[in-house]
């Protein structure tokens, strides 16, 4: 159903722009992350680090946008780095 008022046609448009940028940065957040799963299962402690780097901007990047919750970052934050930790520490 399209709209029949024209401030509500722009809010559709507006809406559309929106979606395409969060889209894009979810899935940007999610390759990072993943990019550290993998460094993490067979790559080097460097650059796992590094990975884990590029991750913890993209969780502070996407709190900024209003794409995860500051708590949701949080978390996740600390999971991906107890599992970096988890793998440097001899067990």
């Amino acid at each position: 159903m399209l709209p029949n008022i024209k401030s509500a046609e722009k809010r559709v448009d507006i809406i559309r722009r929106k979606t395409l940028r969060n889209t894009s940065l979810r899935s940007n957040l999610r390759t990072v992350v993943k990019k550290f799963d993998e460094s993490l299962k067979k790559g080097t402690a460097e650059d796992t680090s590094a990975k884990l780097h590029q991750a913890l901007v993209a969780i502070d990047k996407a709190v900024t946008k209003g794409i995860l919750h500051k708590n949701t970052a949080a978390r996740k934050k600390s999971r991906l780095t107890k599992r970096l930790n988890s793998l440097n520490t001899p067990s």
